[in-house]
């Protein structure tokens, strides 16, 4: 079996180390020296000034973005109990964790400020208006169920 495997498999295998086994340095033939050729020179683009992103994806597909905000504010309106469970369940509100959240949402916000397209703004504006108000009117049910 070990005498079928001489048959050429078309790769060539070309030891490029610049040492030989004793570590001194490898003589090159001048052949090939000649077919090394040498790396191609990346030249770097000017880079693009700075200017507003567009203001949609040019397929009309949500953002990156978009979709961040629209995962947190869908996570937070589960944590407020808004969203049935997966069975169809009603949830308990978990006001700590949907707090949590709603901070997260404005510490974006806050983090982002002047980076975003006039609708992602608009969007994260109204998104953390809809969650705060919501979790508010939460908190005063709870209240007035406590007494």
């Amino acid at each position: 079996m070990a005498d079928e495997k001489n048959e050429s498999s078309g790769f060539k295998v070309v030891d490029r180390r610049a040492f030989t086994v004793e570590g001194s340095p490898r003589e090159e033939s001048p052949a090939e020296a000649k077919k090394a050729d040498p790396p191609p020179r990346i030249e770097s683009a000017p880079l693009p000034e700075a200017t507003e992103p567009p203001e949609e994806d040019p397929l009309g597909e949500p953002t990156g973005f978009e979709t961040l905000v629209s995962y947190l504010s869908t996570t937070t309106m589960f944590q407020l109990g808004l969203i049935p469970g997966p069975g169809g369940e009603r949830i308990p509100p978990d006001m700590p964790n949907a707090q949590r959240s709603i901070d997260l949402l404005q510490v974006l916000q806050e983090k982002t400020g002047g980076n975003l397209t006039a609708k992602e703004s608009r969007l994260l504006e109204d998104v953390l208006y809809e969650l705060r108000m919501t979790f508010v009117e939460l908190q005063k049910r709870q209240a007035r169920k406590g007494r």
